[in-house]
């Protein structure tokens, strides 16, 4: 009889104590060991993890993939499931990861389908959007990439498995929240990311209504009525607004 693989569950959050016990709860029975790398809540998410049985450590935040890699470090199992603290998994992919667990997996990363959540639902829209991302993987083979803008596994050359079981993304609790969000992550890009300035004033008079039209056609945002027309408004604002930060940093160096 084959030995079940044990599996530990990293996550990574902060200032998240309305999210973080659906999240915890969600992965409740999959693992003896869930972690959680705090970086510097206030709000008493730690308190909530640690009352929930997690082991809780702070890490200063210094971008997406060394945050992550930190989670991976306090591992006590090299088999991860990575998520963060506004993610919940569905019963069904809590179910199909259990049961890949009690054998050995014949692949050493898994992506998960991540859906798109507006604020104040619960489910997704009809043909919701959805980010395909590893966040099943064994540590020894890959890990997350070091790039602070990226939050992405870096699998190299080994083979990929898909898992059918979703997990559901409530990424922001109002859509001001999503605005801040997106503000936060493009000064981080625009601070990262490099581009000429004659490329980005190419790009500038069309980049808001390409990225619209992508969101709102090619993502399926028309499915959601008004919160689609204010996701779509807001990724294009968000992209929008990179490109100026970006100008601006372009000419200043």
């Amino acid at each position: 009889m084959t030995e079940r693989t044990n599996l530990s569950i990293c996550i990574i959050c902060k200032n998240e104590v309305d999210r973080i016990v659906a999240c915890l709860d969600a992965v409740s029975g999959l693992s003896d060991d869930v972690v959680v790398v705090d970086s510097g809540s206030t709000d008493g998410t730690v308190q909530k993890a640690e009352a929930w049985g997690a082991r809780v450590f702070f890490n200063p935040w210094s971008g997406y993939g060394p945050q992550k890699r930190f989670s991976e470090d306090q591992a006590r199992y090299d088999w991860i499931l990575n998520l963060d603290a506004d993610e919940v998994l569905t019963p069904g992919l809590r179910d199909e990861i259990r049961a890949l667990m009690q054998s050995d997996p014949s692949l050493p990363a898994y992506r998960v389908r991540i859906m798109t959540i507006y604020p104040g639902k619960e489910w997704p829209r009809l043909w919701a959007d959805f980010n395909n991302y590893v966040r099943l993987y064994d540590r020894r083979r890959v890990r997350f990439a070091e790039s602070p803008v990226h939050d992405t596994v870096d699998t190299g050359p080994y083979p990929v498995g898909q898992l059918t079981g979703q997990v559901l993304h409530f990424s922001a609790r109002s859509y001001e929240h999503i605005r801040q969000k997106l503000a936060a992550y493009t000064d981080l890009q625009s601070r990262t990311l490099r581009k000429r300035r004659w490329v980005i004033a190419v790009r500038l008079p069309f980049e808001y209504i390409f990225v619209f039209v992508r969101y709102y056609l090619a993502r399926r945002h028309f499915t959601g009525g008004w919160d689609g027309i204010v996701s779509s408004h807001l990724a294009a604002e968000s992209r929008f607004s990179r490109l100026i930060k970006m100008w601006r940093v372009a000419g200043a160096t």
